[in-house]
């Protein structure tokens, strides 16, 4: 892997691993060995495992899956090339990317998009994901040597060209300020939201489950917020979610709701249970770990004031219905993220095109 400054002058060659084609195979290659259960990324698996209790089985196999399914296939990379008529040669430039650790392997999209449009990548980790990252590029340069240039795993930022950073509200505005001079994406955190008029079926309510506790809810993109209609029963609700009562036989997750639970007792705090989410009235949009909080709209025009009060904060409504002017998925679709579906809706693939 790269460790020298950035290299403007080079122009690659459609060879090998080099040109948009190359790179596509690389990818394509990385999704074939995923799929084959490369030894070393399983038991990479295992120490991230231990190194972040977040990051079980269940969650590093459910963002490869995605991965794979979503990313990692040929005939949408090439799709995806066309759609942002990438060239088969370019002159590469370095983009910095600031990588989170909320879930496993968040920071690969990012990754895709600056190796696809055939720039150097410098990357940052979160130290709560170290190690997922680099295997995956290992698999690829191990596969492609050519393509070992392309990557550089760093602590610092000495030099690039342009960078993409995602933070918490206080990491952000020091990315804001450090960064001012490069062109630059920088993300800050937002929120899922669900919005429920009561006429749901037990499958939507279900299926609402996987919004809320894959990944145990530290998605951006998890739902965190549920909008309800007045007089709403909430028995069918906690029924369905109650499916994924396992999730309290992880340490974390148990100590957190219990943390919780004894909060709100303490606190003659009024909420909904049933085993494995609290769910608690609250106008604000992120929610502690093992709770949910939900808020009751009055009719179609109050629902409508309260997302607008909220739209910079949403990162995707999960409902039945459609609402102009926000990102919209079915119920059990959050965390299924594919090519176009930017974080933020913040257009990587644009922003390099644009700014390199």
């Amino acid at each position: 892997m790269k460790n020298n400054s950035t290299d403007t002058k080079k122009t690659l060659s459609p060879l090998g691993g080099k040109g948009l084609h190359g790179r596509i195979k690389a990818l394509v290659y990385l999704g074939k060995q995923i799929e084959l259960k490369d030894e070393q990324l399983l038991g990479i698996q295992e120490f991230s495992k231990h190194k972040n209790s977040w990051f079980t089985l269940d969650n590093t196999n459910l963002a490869l899956e995605n991965i794979v399914s979503n990313f990692l296939q040929k005939e949408k990379l090439e799709a995806w090339a066309k759609q942002y008529q990438l060239p088969d040669e370019v002159t590469p430039k370095t983009v910095g990317i600031i990588m989170k650790g909320n879930i496993p392997m968040v920071g690969f999209h990012d990754l895709l998009c600056v190796f696809l449009s055939g720039h150097y990548a410098k990357i940052k980790l979160s130290e709560d994901d170290k190690y997922l990252i680099p295997q995956l590029v290992k698999i690829m340069t191990e596969g492609f040597p050519e393509i070992s240039d392309y990557f550089e795993f760093v602590e610092r930022m000495p030099k690039f060209d342009a960078i993409i950073a995602s933070g918490n509200r206080d990491s952000v505005k020091t990315y804001k300020t450090y960064f001012s001079k490069f062109p630059n994406l920088i993300r800050d955190n937002k929120h899922g939201v669900a919005v429920l008029d009561g006429n749901e079926s037990k499958e939507d309510l279900s299926n609402l489950g996987k919004d809320i506790f894959y990944y145990f809810g530290l998605s951006s993109r998890s739902v965190s917020k549920i909008y309800l209609p007045p007089e709403y029963d909430f028995v069918p609700l906690l029924e369905a979610t109650h499916e994924y009562n396992q999730i309290v036989l992880n340490n974390k997750y148990k100590n957190n709701f219990d943390y919780n639970y004894t909060l709100f007792i303490l606190n003659s705090i009024d909420y909904k249970a049933n085993g494995c989410i609290m769910m608690v009235e609250d106008e604000a949009l992120q929610s502690r770990i093992a709770t949910i909080h939900y808020e009751v709209y009055n009719d179609e025009l109050h629902l409508e004031k309260l997302l607008q009060t909220k739209q910079p904060k949403i990162q995707n409504i999960i409902s039945n219905k459609i609402f102009t002017g926000f990102k919209n998925k079915k119920f059990g679709t959050a965390n299924v993220v594919d090519l176009n579906d930017f974080e933020n809706n913040m257009d990587v693939m644009s922003f390099l095109k644009e700014s390199l």
